[in-house]
């Protein structure tokens, strides 16, 4: 791993330039700048939704992906390093089979809400969301891995599938979508 910063305030970013981890310098609004900062926004998301009372094994979860989207930075901070494997796919595929088998099938759309957690995990679900649109605008342009991309698709599976289970736990239910409400 690379050197550790020792100061926060260096002023090197003072024209609008920010330094990669292979030390190169690039705009901030590059590509690749903007895909670290949705990634970023997400998980400081996923810090958020952890200061709820969650099931423990949703909170490992969660912590688990914390540590996987702070890899998942350092690989796109870093051009031509990997990081996200097949491995940590596996896992989100592990986590979205077990979750997705406790709930009842959805019959009709769902509304982002219910529980505080649940909500929650929706924000972070469409976070997720415009992550991957970063994640795939930089693929356009550049060369990168394809695993970052399918984790963050993965990743929002797996959020809006615990938004589900965080409403039962809770003791509630989908929100559900009332498409005949407007016709009456």
């Amino acid at each position: 791993m690379g050197n550790r910063l020792s100061k926060i305030a260096t002023r090197t970013g003072d024209d609008g330039t920010t330094g990669l981890g292979d030390g190169r310098r690039v705009r901030k609004d590059d590509l690749r700048i903007t895909a670290i900062g949705e990634v970023d926004e997400l998980n400081s998301n996923l810090g958020v939704l952890l200061c709820e009372t969650l099931p423990d094994d949703v909170r490992s979860a969660l912590t688990a992906i914390q540590h996987d989207l702070f890899d998942l930075g350092g690989e796109l901070c870093i051009p031509g390093h990997t990081m996200i494997t097949d491995r940590h796919l596996g896992q989100l595929d592990g986590w979205l089979a077990e979750y997705n088998a406790t709930l009842p099938p959805l019959k009709e759309f769902i509304l982002p809400g219910g529980s505080r957690p649940a909500a929650l995990a929706h924000v972070c679900r469409t976070v997720c969301r415009r992550a991957e649109r970063a994640i795939v605008a930089l693929g356009q342009s550049e060369t990168i891995n394809a695993a970052p991309r399918q984790y963050v698709n993965r990743l929002s599976d797996l959020l809006f599938v615990l938004a589900r289970v965080l409403n039962r736990a809770d003791g509630g239910s989908d929100v559900l979508w009332q498409h005949q409400r407007g016709s009456k």
